[in-house]
C-alpha cells in the first residue's frame, strides 16, 4: 500500500494564509468599500497559493520563475488590499490586519529567496 507523500509545507502554509483572510473578512464590518474590498482581497489571497503549485509544476525554469513572481506579487497586491479595509478604528482589527500583513511580508521574502535559486540553480 503506498502512502501519500507529505504535502509541501508552502502549499500548507499559504492555504493556511488564504484561510485567516477569509476568517478576517467575516469580522471587518460591512461597509460598501469593505465589500468590494473584500472580493479582491479573497481572490489575490488565494492566487499567491495557486500560482505557487502552478509553479511546483512548471515545465521549464523560466516558468517556474515567472509563476513564483506572480505569486510573489500577489503578495504585494494582497498588503495593497488589506491597508484599504477600514477597521472603523478597532484595536482588535487592526491588530489581526497587521499580523495579516506580516504573515504576507514573510511569504514574499520566502518567495523572493524561491525565485533567486531558481535563477542561479
Amino acid at each position: 500500500m503506498s502512502q501519500t507523500p507529505p504535502q509541501d509545507p508552502l502549499i500548507q502554509h499559504n492555504t493556511q494564509f488564504a484561510i485567516a483572510i477569509r476568517d478576517f473578512g467575516k469580522v471587518i464590518p460591512m461597509t460598501v468599500s469593505n465589500v468590494e474590498d473584500l472580493k479582491e482581497l479573497i481572490r489575490v489571497s488565494g492566487s499567491i497559493g495557486a500560482r505557487y503549485i502552478q509553479a511546483k509544476q512548471a515545465a521549464s525554469r523560466p516558468n517556474y520563475i515567472q509563476l513564483l513572481s506572480a505569486s510573489q506579487a500577489d503578495t504585494q497586491v494582497t498588503i495593497h488590499w488589506l491597508n484599504l479595509i477600514d477597521t472603523q478604528g478597532s484595536r482588535d482589527l487592526e491588530h489581526r490586519r497587521n499580523q495579516l500583513i506580516k504573515a504576507a511580508e514573510e511569504l514574499s521574502r520566502v518567495l523572493l529567496q524561491l525565485i533567486q535559486k531558481g535563477r542561479n540553480g
